[in-house]
Order: C-alpha cells, then structure tokens, then sequence
C-alpha cells in the first residue's frame, strides 16, 4: 500500500482472502555485469548478491552493491570496501521483520559512513573515496552516496529514477555555503595573473568533491555524511546503472542507457564503458556495474482438462466466470504497480540524520552511542542534539546520544571545532610565531 495520501481501512473481507490465500512475497531474481578500464587502480566495486541476516527462526538474503573511486592513493577505497558493509550492519538491531529493517537502514547507514570515516582517519593516511553503496532487499532499493560516483535506475514500466546526489563543489551551491560556514575556503587553482583554472575546490587540499570518506589532510568540513534514497519498485523490476565519473562526465543517463538496451549485464557495463572512452578516452579509471532486477519466472501453468460440452444453456448461464473470483472492491487494494519514493534525505547535519520518528526510533537502543555502537550507562553519552540551533523544538537531553570521540567528530565536521589537520597547522603557526 503507498504512503502517500489518506489512510483507508482495508474491508474484513479482503483481510480474510489474503490470509487465506497464504501467498509468499516473491523476490525479484538479480543479475549483475561489470566493466572497468584502469588508468590509476583506484577503482574498487563490492559486488554480492546473498548477504545472509536472520529474521525469526528463518534465514532471508539481500543483496549489496558498492563502488568506491579513490583519490590520492587507494588505502581509503579498500579500507571502505572491506570495513563499510559491517559497520552498517552492525547499527542494525537484530530481531527485525523486513519492514522494520528497510525503515531501519537510513540511520544504520549513516552511522557506518560516519564510522568507517572515523576509524580510517585514525590510520593516518591522507587518501580519500567517494563511495554508492547500494541494498537491495526485496523489491527495496536503498542507496546512499557521497562523492560523484552516481547510480540511476530505470524503470521497468518507464521513468529514469536518480538515486544519488552530485556532491561536486562546481554543482551544488547548498554544500558551498555548508562548507565555507564552518571554516572552509573554496576558489579555482590560480594559474597566475589572476587566472583561475580548473574546477571549484576546497582548500586547504584542494578537493572538488564536499563529501567523501577518507580526506584527512583536507578538514573535516569534508564530511562522510551520505544522500541517500530509498525506493519500492514496481513488480515489473528495471535495470540499475552504478557508474565512477569517467562514464558521467562523458554520458548522459539517457545515453547511457540506450546504449545498452536489450544485452545482458555483463555486456551493456562493458558497451557503456566503451562509449565513455569513445567520447573522452581514459582520463580516469572509468568503473560500470550494471544490475537487472527481474520478476521471479514462474513455472508454466498446467493445462487445464479439456471441458465436457454442455448439455444445457441454462447451465452455462449460472456457471461462475473466472474474473468473478474476486469483486470489484477487492480490485481498490491491490498494490498500485509503480515506482513509490519511501524515503530521501541529504543534510550534511548528524542532529538532523540521526534524529529519526517514530517508531523507527524505538527500534535503536537508547544508550549506545548512535556512531560506533559502544555501550554507555545513562548520563554518559552526549545528545546528538547539545549546541544545536534547530527550529524544531528538542532538548539537549533527548537521544540518541553519542559517545566523547563521536561528539568530538560531530563538532568538527560542523566547524565547531579545528580538525586533526587543522589542529597541527594552527600549532605549527603559533610555535613558528614563538621562534621568531
């Protein structure tokens, strides 16, 4: 039943053929392709089509798609790939039905980003990732992104959905006035004589990009807080494209996926990879999966027994039709078989993306930091709402809390306080100050 609009109550009726029937929800059959061109090894893809996670006393799979473009080196793109999934998994609270755990999957994913940014940084390396991330759970698609890497999905019934955001300085005026806000300069590389060239970037560092994980030499205000948009497809599937931006800097959407209708996955990555490189040559690695999401084939009817002719037309007459097998009324409840939007959300705020309604709220214990998982005894963590100036009406002893560390990310991604980065060059200004 879609979300939107009023509520209306379902007839006893109805309730009763559907119990009666018992009829299982079929999950759409997947079939992934992948195609990549290499120019730095940068490029990294997760790729995995039956995750295991219990439910009751049974045993349900999901499906989980990643790419991951790095930049500067590629210790954040593996060290994302291999840690991304667990810390998003492990935000997740164990005894949920499928609903209850699609609704969950927002906030769980914006704890794992959040997370795997953190404890990336505490390595020490300077490499940064832009990441998709894709779940599919049932006919469920969730993405969340950060960075340029974008993922479309076109609709078996018509219609091309954008399932991610473009987090590119030159495009998006909202992350620039975010950015600048909390301390951060963005201007072109000077080529001299007040010539600018280039893309828009962040300084210091010198990034394009305003979301990313990894990045720890450029500040914090570089943030791995993830858009991300949830969908339920229609019963009749699509085919998803999830492509780094040597493909979209070369191709439209619609290009992309003309140029592939009608192969299989494997080959329509490899076609959309070939014309990227026709249109701008390999600049950049350039990295497609590409992803059908098919309704499950159903076993052939047996025929029917040939059917004795009538004798009489009377018989004929008071015989009941097939398409009398359920009314017209029932026909109001059937689900509507479209594309339906459950959920999209891009603040780059943890006040505001962790703060979910409810009852998915109820669902996440109440003291455990809402980051990294720790256990905390009560008074102990600080409210993801402490220092905030929100028009929503909350109290800064509301949950859900964070612990220290995490509360110390949060105010450095906001500005409130100088990141590691910018910690040490403020040091270093003032003892080069002291020396002279």
């Amino acid at each position: 039943m879609s979300s939107r609009g009023q509520y209306q109550p379902v007839p006893l009726s109805v309730l009763l053929k559907r119990e009666s029937s018992n009829e299982k929800i079929e999950k759409p059959e997947i079939v992934h392709g992948l195609a990549s061109q290499s120019k730095k090894g940068e490029d990294f893809t997760l790729l995995k089509t039956e995750c295991q996670r219990t439910m009751g006393n049974g045993v349900t799979t999901f499906s989980v798609f990643g790419l991951f473009d790095g930049h500067n080196g590629s210790a954040a793109a593996i060290y994302t790939k291999e840690n991304l999934l667990n810390n998003v998994l492990n935000a997740i609270p164990t005894d949920l039905n499928t609903d209850e755990w699609v609704a969950a999957l927002p906030r769980a994913l914006v704890s794992g980003f959040v997370k795997t940014d953190k404890h990336f940084h505490k390595i020490g390396k300077k490499s940064g990732t832009t990441v998709t991330f894709v779940i599919i759970e049932g006919w469920v698609i969730t993405v969340a992104s950060v960075g340029d890497s974008q993922c479309i999905f076109d609709s078996a019934n018509g219609g091309i959905y954008y399932l991610s955001a473009d987090h590119r300085l030159d495009c998006n005026e909202e992350e620039r006035e975010r950015i600048t806000a909390s301390g951060g300069d963005i201007g072109r590389l000077n080529a001299g004589c007040g010539t600018e060239i280039g893309p828009l970037r962040c300084w210091p560092g010198g990034l394009c990009l305003s979301r990313s994980i990894g990045d720890r030499d450029v500040g914090e205000f570089i943030v791995p807080v993830p858009y991300i948009k949830q969908i339920k497809m229609s019963k009749a599937g699509g085919r998803m494209i999830i492509s780094s931006d040597g493909v979209w800097d070369a191709l439209s959407a619609e290009a992309a996926l003309d140029c592939c209708r009608g192969m299989p996955p494997e080959a329509a990555a490899a076609q959309i990879v070939k014309e990227a490189l026709q249109a701008n040559g390999l600049r950049d690695d350039t990295t497609c999966i590409v992803i059908d999401i098919l309704p499950q084939e159903k076993p052939a009817a047996p025929s029917p027994p040939p059917k004795k002719p009538v004798k009489h037309l009377l018989m004929s007459l008071f015989r009941k039709k097939p398409s009398e097998s359920f009314s017209y009324k029932d026909k109001e409840y059937m689900e509507p078989d479209v594309v339906e939007e459950l959920f999209e959300e891009g603040s780059a705020l943890l006040s505001e993306r962790l703060n979910t309604k409810y009852p998915v709220c109820n669902m996440f214990k109440l003291f455990m930091c809402a980051v990294c998982q720790i256990e905390m005894k009560p008074g102990e963590g600080i409210s993801v709402h402490a220092g905030t100036s929100s028009l929503v009406k909350v109290c800064p002893w509301d949950g859900p809390f964070l612990c220290s560390s995490c509360q110390e990310k949060k105010e450095a991604m906001e500005g409130k306080r100088p990141s590691v980065p910018q910690a040490g060059k403020e040091k270093k200004r003032k003892e080069n100050m002291k020396n002279n």
